[in-house]
């Protein structure tokens, strides 16, 4: 019985796969109301699993949002390489513990390996500790919480063991563009949202190093490597400079800015990014690999151990094992995706991913603004910001391209302008797929246009 499910599944999934970029991107309204099948009484009696399978299929699969084809530019969203696909199977099939190699030897191993090839592909300390979490925001919480834990104790605080209450005061500097994790992730630490000092950023989003504040031996700053609407990148090395003279912590959220890193046409943007304390990468975005996969790198080990480490009469001390450098002790071996993405795309393959998404926004940027629409950033990586002539008709574009269905993307507020926001970060992303996209663009505004 479990190898005919198994081989149920597989048929279904890879059918799936072979027919996502000939469905539509969001689901149909016929497809959403067929949803209420799943609602029934809770069954007094198990069901075939095969029937599971079967309804899965016929009702959940066109239900599905089509981010694993090739023409969704909504959010910063990736598709997943085969072969990412395949080993996160193996990966589930295996049901690995992953938090250490007690509980698992070969993720702790492919893990371990992974980390040396993510430090030498993206060009950072080698000495740095990478862990493996559920997205940036996780990623990120887990660097900050590293960040307090050094800060405070300098100042002979233990905040692992006192909390909070009555501990010497954090300053963090965020830029008016910082992403809502980053925002999320303080808030969960007791650093607090509103407490943040907001730096002015440039027409292109990009934090103003002359607004800068003074920075101290107390202070964290949280840089962008990747602006989620425009692409653009903090000036983190001259930024790197003022913290390291003032003893600060400088974080870098890098969801898939980071991975420019990686591709020789756009490492210039990055430049710098090696001197700051912690970063944080996806590799469900740019990297590929299936959700969820997020990154955390820092440089200072004691840091992070400190920060995310506890004991237990059944565990070693400062064994190495992941669940001393992540929050999750219940993980799944995530790491192993990005093993296989790297490991297929080679140092080669991987610049070429990176370096063709970034052409092809370019391509797409072109296009658009010879539709008679404005390009309102300067696309300088995968992130296109774009509006119409108002606000009322940016957001009937919007809407009509949805319900068109063959390509999707979302609105944004870019600069006080009504915008709607195109990612260009899957791997099945061709030329083939933007000119389709422009043709569905143009031709929502001819009828926008005749309506009126």
């Amino acid at each position: 019985m479990s190898r005919e499910l198994l081989h149920n599944a597989y048929e279904r999934s890879e059918r799936y796969l072979a027919e996502v970029d000939n469905q539509r991107v969001f689901p149909s309204n016929s497809d959403l109301m067929a949803m209420n099948r799943f609602e029934e009484p809770f069954p007094e009696k198990g069901h075939d699993p095969n029937d599971i399978l079967k309804q899965l299929d016929e009702v959940g699969s066109p239900a599905t949002v089509a981010s694993t084809g090739s023409r969704y530019f909504g959010f910063v969203v990736g598709g997943s390489l085969p072969v990412t696909v395949g080993a996160n199977w193996m990966a589930t099939a295996w049901d690995q513990v992953a938090s250490s190699a007690v509980t698992s030897p070969v993720a702790d191993k492919i893990e371990k390996v992974t980390s040396g090839w993510l430090l030498e592909a993206l060009d950072l300390p080698r000495e740095s500790v990478v862990g493996y979490v559920t997205g940036a925001t996780m990623a990120t919480f887990t660097a900050l919480a590293a960040a307090r834990h050094k800060i405070l104790k300098k100042k002979g605080w233990n905040v692992e063991e006192d909390g909070l209450f009555g501990a010497p005061e954090i300053k963090v500097i965020v830029s008016d563009e910082v992403h809502v994790t980053v925002l999320k992730a303080l808030s969960m630490l007791g650093l607090g949202k509103s407490r943040v000092i907001e730096v002015p950023t440039d027409a292109n989003g990009a934090l103003d190093i002359s607004k800068l504040p003074v920075l101290d031996d107390s202070t964290i700053v949280c840089t962008q490597a990747g602006n989620v609407n425009s692409g653009a990148f903090d000036p983190i090395g001259e930024i790197c400079n003022r913290a390291q003279a003032a003893n600060a912590w400088v974080h870098v959220d890098g969801a898939f800015g980071l991975w420019a890193r990686s591709a020789s046409s756009k490492v210039y943007l990055a430049e710098g990014i090696e001197k700051a304390d912690s970063w944080t990468a996806d590799g469900h975005k740019w990297l590929n690999t299936p959700y969820d996969g997020g990154i955390v790198i820092c440089r200072d080990e004691d840091a992070l151990y400190g920060a995310m480490s506890v004991s237990a009469a059944y565990l070693k001390e400062k064994s190495g094992a992941s669940q001393s450098y992540i929050p999750e002790f219940s993980k799944r071996a995530r790491g192993i995706d990005v093993w296989a993405a790297l490991k297929f795309l080679g140092r080669d393959g991987l610049d070429d991913l990176i370096t063709s998404r970034c052409d092809l926004a370019q391509h797409f940027a072109k296009g658009l603004e010879a539709l008679g629409l404005n390009v309102l950033n300067h696309v300088v990586l995968n992130q296109i910001v774009v509006s119409w002539d108002s606000a009322e008709k940016t957001g009937a574009l919007i809407k009509a391209v949805q319900e068109d269905g063959t390509c999707w993307f979302g609105p944004t507020v870019w600069k006080g302008h009504n915008a709607f926001r195109l990612s260009v970060s899957s791997w099945k992303i061709t030329q083939r797929d933007i000119v389709l996209s422009l043709k569905a663009i143009e031709n929502a505004m001819k009828e926008i246009q005749t309506q009126k």
